[in-house]
């Protein structure tokens, strides 16, 4: 009898196996090409939104994802956002080994749910459900689905068919139905004819698809993803958002939009609060002397919690309810600042703008309340805007630094939305000065004293040190000075001009052995305090054009002290380059017994074709070999 039921345990082990193992997603099943490149290769993306109505929406989500090494976990991507206005219905995820069989099964219950943000209360209705795992070993692929259901119809997921580098794509798709025409959103299709992006569309739906994109390896000062990737970006025209209906068929739709529902009232004060705004600029008549004045109050007396545009709504935090707890996201302080400079009469607008130091504009031509993902302040005084941002508590007024600068961007007028543009800084805006002086000794030990003064974007890159500790202020420097062994911080000291917004270093520094001796000779380079150390990477068949966003401009000045024993036996020749990416000189002479330097470069801010990176490469490597030019020194004859 026992013998007997031998067969049917074969039977259910094979149905158990069987239905546990996924032979599509062995990895002996792939396509070589696919493999090529690839950290991992994603098997199957696709997302569906149906709109049942102007007040229901259901997301439904799949990304199966095989991670072929270390590099590739990071494609995953197995989390999903939820708040009070979004219910997770469903969340799946199942993990297989290299031969597609079933190695762990995650429920809705098995996933990690945490805050989307630390330190405050007023956002604890925003979460994040994820999966934690660890692999054993590579390959591995995860199955990772979700639906969502919302009422809020007034931001629709975007897509990107390729979402990121070294990864492939075997198969992708976008869908969106709707129960009527009236609900159908526009689509503004970008960079889809080169990826051969099919589309089916019917009355009621709308279908986005690919197969077989292969890994595409990132490349220097490429532009941004959305600008050389095929994406969509989806804009509701009739919707539902937080209690309030909405028809946007333009920009200035928008801003009326969120004025009139999401805005209005938010900027109130409690009178005790009014009297505080209006004390704090007591005496003060100018309205951008009071601007000032009520944006370093924000500064010094709030803090900021990172909630971005999306994850934590469109609409901000009461003013009143920022006020008493003291700190908010970028939403929630922008608001409250526009608040206080209403309370004493200074007029200023709600902005919404896509932040980050790659420029990324605001489409003029798709209005959506789903671009962007911070929000600044615009001052309207004499003619111009004066941008601040309110979740910064160290930059001057006034000064976005590479965060916001130079973008379009949705300023919420009281007549309704307007795309502009943020402030730019370009090319010669970004200066840095650098003044060196330094001394050898006979054994070629350097001691020296530099100052460095920054503005524009050059400026952003160095203030923060004014608040550093000591130890990482000494670690930036010696990084900074990497070309100089042996490197020693002496001394340093700021001074960090808010108004003017130039950063002002002063250093003192020494090296043992900086020139090094060969007989009765010392050698060494002559610019030592701002020499470049590289050069941009070499591609034989660059695929994308290159972008450089802001330029700058460096002018240094340097004056080298010898020993008297020694005499010059032979100076670097002056040099000039000029190219379309930028210009370059630099100039060595001997004047009253010293080794002089004077040197400029100008990098232009532009876009360029792949064709172009070559020369541009070469430019950049000449000033390299350049700047490293070594002077030698030899010692006089005895008389």
């Amino acid at each position: 009898m026992r013998l007997k039921a031998i067969p049917l345990l074969l039977l259910l082990f094979q149905q158990y196996f069987s239905f546990s193992q996924n032979e599509e997603l062995s990895f002996s099943r792939f396509n070589p090409d696919m493999l090529l490149s690839a950290n991992a290769v994603i098997r199957n993306h696709q997302m569906h939104v149906n709109l049942l109505d102007k007040d229901d929406m259901l997301v439904d989500y799949v990304r199966t994802v095989t991670v072929l090494n270390e590099k590739g976990n990071k494609q995953v991507q197995a989390y999903i956002g939820y708040s009070n206005s979004i219910s997770i219905k469903m969340a799946n995820a199942n993990i297989y080994d290299k031969n597609g069989n079933l190695i762990k099964k995650l429920k809705k219950k098995d996933f990690m749910d945490v805050s989307a943000v630390d330190g405050g209360t007023l956002y604890s209705d925003s979460r994040v459900l994820y999966m934690s795992y660890l692999p054993s070993e590579y390959p591995y692929t995860v199955s990772f689905s979700y639906q969502l259901k919302t009422k809020n119809t007034g931001t629709i997921p975007s897509w990107y068919f390729i979402d990121g580098f070294m990864v492939s794509t075997e198969q992708t798709s976008y869908t969106i139905t709707y129960s009527d025409v009236s609900l159908k959103p526009k689509v503004l299709e970008r960079n889809l004819e080169a990826y051969g992006i099919g589309l089916k569309e019917s009355p009621l739906s709308i279908k986005y698809s690919a197969k077989n994109l292969k890994a595409l390896k990132a490349e220097s000062l490429m532009p941004s993803m959305h600008e050389v990737l095929p994406n969509l970006l989806v804009c509701p025209v009739n919707f539902y958002y937080e209690g309030f209906d909405g028809s946007v068929n333009d920009w200035s739709d928008a801003g009326n939009w969120m004025n009139i529902n999401l805005l209005k009232g938010q900027d109130d004060l409690d009178p005790g609060t009014i009297t505080m705004a209006k004390n704090l600029v007591l005496g003060i008549e100018d309205d951008l002397e009071k601007a000032k004045t009520i944006y370093r109050y924000v500064q010094e007396n709030t803090r900021y919690i990172s909630v971005q545009v999306g994850i934590g709504g469109l609409k901000p935090i009461s003013a009143i309810e920022v006020n008493q707890v003291k700190y908010g996201d970028c939403k929630g302080l922008t608001n409250y600042t526009k608040a206080l400079l209403k309370a004493v009469g200074v007029e200023s607008y709600y902005v919404h703008v896509q932040a980050g130091r790659e420029i990324v504009d605001f489409e003029e031509s798709a209005a959506s309340l789903a671009q962007g993902n911070h929000v600044i302040l615009a001052i309207p005084y004499n003619g111009k805007y004066y941008w601040v941002d309110c979740t910064s508590q160290v930059h001057p007024f006034g000064f976005l630094g590479d965060f916001t600068d130079n973008r379009k961007v949705l300023l919420m007028k009281p007549e309704g939305g307007e795309i502009t543009t943020t402030d730019a800084y370009l090319n010669e805006d970004n200066i840095q000065a650098t003044i060196g002086r330094y001394s050898l000794n006979k054994g070629g030990n350097l001691s020296g004293k530099v100052k460095i003064i920054t503005k524009g974007i050059q400026y952003d890159h160095h203030f923060y040190l004014e608040g550093s500790p000591e130890l990482d202020i000494e670690k930036y420097y010696k990084n900074y000075w990497s070309n100089i062994n042996n490197l020693s911080l002496d001394n340093f000291s700021f001074n960090n001009d808010k108004d003017a917004i130039t950063f002002e270093e002063s250093i003192g520094v020494s090296a043992i052995g900086y020139a090094s001796k060969s007989q009765d000779r010392l050698i060494f380079v002559a610019n030592a305090f701002n020499n470049m150390q590289s050069t941009p990477p070499r591609y034989r068949n660059r695929k994308f054009p290159f972008e450089i966003q802001r330029g700058y401009m460096d002018k240094d000045t340097l004056e080298v002290e010898f020993p008297k024993e020694f005499r010059i036996e032979s100076l670097p020749q002056k040099r000039e380059l000029k190219t379309k990416f930028g210009e370059y000189t630099i100039d060595f002479f001997e004047e009253d017994g010293k080794i002089k330097v004077r040197r400029k470069i100008l990098v232009k801010a532009g876009t360029y074709s792949s064709t172009d990176y070559s020369a541009y490469r070469n430019f950049k490597r000449t000033i390299t070999k350049i700047d490293n030019s070594k002077v030698v020194l030899i010692k006089r004859q005895q008389q």
